[in-house]
């Protein structure tokens, strides 16, 4: 890493040269920002409050909540005051924070995402051992456990990436900091140890993914041989919600980081990121709240009181 760029930093990708544009893009990034963080806030709220929503799937939304208001905050708001100030400067401890905060936050909500597959498998297909299997013991391990995931695979992709130089363009075609653009502007010959660190998280996409597929694989067998329509009606309530939340944060997220970098990056390009690092913790709120009675009720409750 020569000196020059851990001290001047890198440019951001400027989506328009236009000064109305940019207002116009910080202000609806705001409004956006702004509706997540209220969305999450209020299930973080009701669930720590309201004593009826204190069960495992619950408590695994709160964390989701908390994770999804902390990975949209590490992105959006430097990009609503760049586009107000009109830089697109963003210093190398900065680059550093945010390459590790959202490799941390998408890790822990990926193995989170699995918590939360599994918690379902267990009510409907072994209801009968759900009090022991998901006791509040194995919850808080399987909380704690995403929390740590993260925290390894941001250590080991941020240090991974920054060992590498940059002696070139210091211009990233991104709006934020993240590992494929930083490698696509990398004079670095060898990227082994971002290399490994990406082998290492494919495995661990792979076993969340496999073991999220199977848990809705015998949850749906299970559902169908429901005799009474009314359980197979609240049985895919719970589950429905999830499965939309899991579909888009891995459809967004595999977009993201399997489509090619481009040399300049046009609007389309600028929407699969902001989708990526805004859409689900922007949408989680709203799937959870619309399809969800209990968590209506307690918002009622709340408001009542």
């Amino acid at each position: 890493m020569t000196n020059f760029t851990a001290l001047t930093g890198f440019f951001l990708l400027e989506f328009s040269g236009t000064r109305e544009l940019q207002v116009s893009l910080a202000f609806l990034f705001l409004l956006i920002y702004m509706a997540s963080l209220l969305g999450n806030l209020l299930i973080i709220i009701l669930v720590t409050l309201d004593h009826c929503l204190h069960t495992p799937m619950y408590f695994f939304l709160r964390n989701l909540s908390s994770i999804d208001a902390c990975l949209i905050s590490v992105t959006v708001p430097k990009f609503i005051l760049n586009c107000l100030s009109h830089r697109n400067l963003i210093s190398y401890s900065e680059c550093v924070s945010q390459v590790l905060l959202v490799i941390h936050f998408a890790g822990s909500e990926l193995f989170l995402l699995t918590a939360m597959s599994y918690d379902r498998y267990v009510a409907i297909c072994l209801p009968l051992h759900y009090a022991v299997l998901m006791s509040r013991g194995v919850c808080v391990k399987m909380a704690a456990a995403s929390w740590v995931l993260g925290s390894i695979f941001g250590v080991l992709y941020s240090a991974g990436t920054f060992s590498l130089s940059f002696c070139g363009s210091r211009k990233l075609p991104q709006f934020f900091c993240d590992v494929p653009s930083l490698l696509k502007i990398s004079c670095s010959e060898t990227h082994f140890t971002i290399d490994v660190s990406v082998a290492v998280g494919v495995m661990y996409a792979l076993f969340c993914l496999v073991s999220i597929g199977l848990s809705h694989v015998y949850i749906f067998k299970t559902v169908l041989r429901m005799p009474s329509l009314q359980g197979r009606s609240k049985a895919f309530s719970t589950c429905i919600p999830h499965f939309i939340v899991v579909t888009t944060f891995i459809v967004t997220g595999t977009t993201a980081y399997l489509k090619p970098v481009p040399d300049s990056p046009n609007f389309v390009d600028f929407l699969v990121s902001a989708f990526y690092t805004v859409f689900p913790p922007s949408l989680n709120p709203v799937i959870y709240s619309l399809r969800n009675k209990e968590i209506k009720a307690a918002c009622a409750r709340f408001y009542g009181n």
